[in-house]
């Protein structure tokens, strides 16, 4: 939908500082924990307590990140988001109690970059800022910045637009530069843990957010979805674009049996080490 509002142009960011942070939780416990490490690792920070006032925050100050909770009173974080990328892609990062994988495919298909489960290390959560910042503000991708294209599918880095079959294709930051990754290496396979190293940047974390990612591409990109015929799980390996698409197509729900992806339907939090935030409680 076309943004008829009229336009607002952020807050300059606090001379040193590495980019301004929009914090959005209604305990004030792990608020306070999630600003002070943001704060000593050099970013400014705004907060807010609930959706509206976050909605605010966003309009007056159009912060370079939000880290977003879930479970907000009055609108939740879902609305939140949807209603802050009306306005454009600001990168986010939803942080919830709630780990089940519809609440992190949602998360994603609102336009979370990020989903960190509570109770959580605070300085893992200062790091996938400073990760989906990076790739955010990569303008061009490092390995090359033309058009790429194949198997019906087009984008082109620079603009940030992607197709199928010529129909423009509604891509979230992290999905995008996964396909363009992929695209950049065809009929190559890579295992999520290379995956989430080449294309969120991070040498640790839930792999499980490789899974989600490549579900909500498959259904953006493929005839059908339930059997892909472009995104194939390479059994015991991990993922391959195939441009050719020949052959039947692999079902989907074998990637809780390939990939060398057992944990697909374990507790995604399991994965990832995480520490209670001092004094706070979890939700």
């Amino acid at each position: 939908m076309e943004n008829t509002s009229p336009a607002r142009h952020p807050a300059p960011t606090p001379q040193g500082a590495r980019g301004l942070v929009l914090v959005v939780d209604d305990d004030p416990t792990v608020a306070e924990v999630v600003v002070g490490y943001l704060h000593r690792a050099g970013y400014a920070v705004e907060q807010a307590g609930d959706g509206p006032a976050a909605l605010t925050r966003f309009a007056a100050h159009r912060p370079d990140l939000v880290v977003l909770d879930l479970m907000l009173p009055a609108m939740d974080g879902f609305e939140v988001c949807r209603r802050m990328r009306e306005h454009g892609p600001v990168p986010v990062i939803m942080l919830t109690a709630r780990g089940d994988e519809e609440d992190r495919i949602l998360g994603l298909e609102t336009g979370a970059d990020d989903y960190v489960t509570k109770p959580f290390s605070p300085r893992e959560l200062v790091l996938r800022v400073d990760s989906v910042l990076r790739r955010a503000r990569a303008a061009l991708p490092a390995d090359g910045a033309g058009p790429l294209s194949g198997g019906g599918l087009s984008l082109d880095p620079t603009a940030r637009q992607a197709c199928r079959d010529g129909r423009g294709l509604a891509l979230t930051l992290r999905e995008f530069d996964l396909l363009a990754f992929l695209l950049r290496h065809p009929g190559k396979a890579f295992g999520r843990e290379e995956l989430m190293r080449e294309v969120w940047g991070w040498d640790f974390g839930d792999l499980s957010t490789v899974t989600v990612h490549i579900r909500r591409l498959r259904g953006k990109v493929e005839t059908d979805p339930a059997r892909p015929r472009l995104i194939r799980t390479v059994w015991g390996v991990g993922y391959r674009l195939d441009l050719e698409g020949e052959g039947p197509g692999t079902p989907a729900d074998a990637d809780r049996a390939g990939a060398g992806d057992r944990r697909d339907g374990a507790d995604p939090a399991a994965a990832v080490p995480v520490v209670p935030p001092a004094g706070g409680r979890s939700r």
